[in-house]
């Protein structure tokens, strides 16, 4: 009991100490990119491509649909957290839509947030500012 009382108390003395020297812990920034970046295998043809998606458009990989929703990422004088929140979709046989993934995707642990499919291996690589793929608006 007493060193609980004691942590306490130094915990209290610490923060009160960085509340009147105005210490603040640094956020990084989060960036808002157009463009997210991901790479897929076809595990049945051993195929892996890297393709650009704008947000908001939606791709086919495979049987697999992917729209990203938002991508994130940090300046590069910060530490890296690229992340993405992506809805992912499988077109069965039959043509119809089933909704297998929702959620957020990060570069730097693609295993957090994996797509399960026993057929196709889809994970975030980046988000970038643009891209050499012509936004939708402009394809033909």
């Amino acid at each position: 009991m007493i060193r609980s009382t004691r942590r306490l108390i130094a915990c209290a003395v610490i923060a009160a100490t960085v509340a009147i020297a105005g210490i603040a812990p640094a956020l990084a920034e989060t960036i808002s990119n157009p463009v997210a970046v991901f790479t897929g295998l076809d595990k049945i043809t051993g195929r892996i491509i890297t393709f650009d998606v704008y947000v908001g458009e939606t791709v086919q990989f495979g049987a697999l649909q992917l729209t990203p929703r938002v991508c994130y990422s940090r300046p590069p004088d910060e530490s890296q957290r690229t992340s993405s929140f992506v809805e992912v979709d499988q077109v069965t046989l039959k043509g119809t839509v089933r909704r297998i993934f929702t959620g957020w995707m990060f570069a730097d642990s693609p295993a957090l947030h994996a797509i399960d499919h026993a057929v196709y291996d889809v994970w975030l690589v980046d988000c970038k500012a643009s891209s050499d793929v012509p936004p939708p608006d402009e394809r033909g």
